[in-house]
């Protein structure tokens, strides 16, 4: 699955190049073409691309059984690969038309397929587990969200809905980042975080909780979406989403407290930041529902924010760490497998430059800080130091990326 590996390295490297050259558009308004065009990178190219790549090969191990397709998931990969730069495009340039229309096609197809392979994978496994349940259900959400965007790019052009489409694009995101990124995330989290601390931690009595209470909140929100209820009454969909992301907190403390391996590695310290970070973007929601409440209007600068540390902090964050602890295990596989018993092989951690990892995290954490203070103070030249600092952690990034896709056998 290195392809979608890459392409999520690539994505990232040109999302970051983006947010740099286009950095006034974070003083302006939140739906605007540059925006929309850097938000769906992240999301798409960046975010979905690779947990699709990780998916494809963690599913085997958490089902303990084996993918449905390959063929299936190369299908998906070239969808997506097609469909994304058209959809981006036709926000960037905010022409919604043909484009537009076939790469939303493209990217729904592409889910669709991964959607049938995932459920193929998991009907034939033999083993049925809480991580299977959130993976799947966390796929049929990431449908519902690519089918409703879809929508919403043909009802700026064809009157399918009573609202226009920004009306509709809280709806569209939430149901992408709760359904999609936090189900699936803490899923394979709850099983990856544990394992990558040698930590006999498991508590699915807890995770099925955290599952329901997600799950509520999602569709408890979708419902008063479309009720004639004031912005207060979501506090109801966030009481539920509140104590998830707190219990999912507990159990990463509680694994990492009870690890056998008492050392913990860069990887798995930018990992748990970013269940620390999950935290943030609620608290920001928070605030916006309540000013929202009292004002009857919107504060943008907390929604720039709130959509920034969604995308650029906890998911890059988890994306950054992760990507070091799974890729090198795919590729050492791939050119080890059969000449393990031959020799002494290099372990997986020492496919990739460790300095190199630990510049990219400070880079990233700095970026991460000064854009946010950019947005709030609406300078641009903090805008731009912040945005030049997380093009360089993409950069640092694909470097190491290449050099793992890149690896030769060496065997001693």
């Amino acid at each position: 699955m290195l392809p979608f590996y890459l392409y999520a390295a690539i994505s990232f490297l040109a999302a970051t190049i983006l947010l740099f050259f286009e950095s006034e558009s974070f003083v302006t308004h939140y739906f605007q073409p540059h925006t929309l065009a850097v938000t769906h990178i992240m999301a798409l190219g960046w975010a979905t691309m690779i947990i699709l790549g990780a998916s494809h090969q963690l599913v085997p191990v958490i089902i303990e059984g084996k993918l449905y397709s390959n063929k299936l998931a190369y299908i998906s990969f070239v969808l997506a690969a097609l469909g994304i730069p058209f959809l981006v495009y036709g926000f960037y340039v905010f022409d919604m038309g043909g484009i537009a229309k076939w790469g939303g096609r493209f990217v729904l197809l592409s889910i669709l397929f991964y959607v049938i392979n995932l459920g193929k994978s998991i009907a034939n496994s033999p083993s049925k587990n809480v991580h299977a349940v959130f993976i799947f259900t966390a796929a049929l959400w990431l449908f519902i969200t690519a089918f409703l965007g879809l929508a919403l790019v043909y009802n700026f052009t064809y009157p399918l809905m009573p609202h226009n489409s920004i009306h509709y694009l809280p709806l569209h995101a939430h149901v992408g980042i709760v359904g999609w990124f936090l189900l699936l995330i803490i899923g394979v989290g709850a099983r990856l975080i544990p394992m990558f601390l040698i930590s006999k931690y498991n508590n699915p009595k807890l995770l099925w909780m955290i599952y329901y209470l997600i799950n509520a909140s999602l569709i408890s929100f979708v419902i008063l979406f479309y009720l004639p209820v004031s912005p207060g009454f979501y506090y109801f969909s966030l009481s539920a989403l509140l104590p998830a992301v707190v219990l999912f907190i507990f159990y990463c403390t509680k694994a990492y407290k009870q690890r056998m391996r008492r050392a913990v590695d860069e990887q798995m310290k930018i990992s748990l930041l970013s269940a620390a970070m999950m935290a943030l973007p609620l608290v920001l929601l928070a605030v916006i529902i309540l000013f929202i409440s009292i004002t009857t209007k919107e504060n943008i600068r907390l929604v720039l924010c709130y959509g920034f540390l969604i995308f650029f902090g906890w998911i890059t964050a988890i994306i950054l760490g992760m990507t070091f602890k799974t890729l090198p295990f795919i590729v050492w596989n791939k050119v080890y497998h059969s000449q393990s018993a031959n020799g002494k092989t290099p372990s997986p951690k020492d496919l990739f430059h460790h300095g190199l990892f630990r510049l990219m995290s400070v880079f990233y954490l700095a970026g991460l800080m000064i854009f946010c203070a950019g947005i709030f103070t609406n300078e641009i030249i903090i805008l731009k130091a912040g945005a030049a600092l997380l093009m360089a952690t993409a950069f640092m990034y694909n470097m190491n990326i290449i050099k793992i896709i890149l690896h030769k056998p060496s065997v001693q």
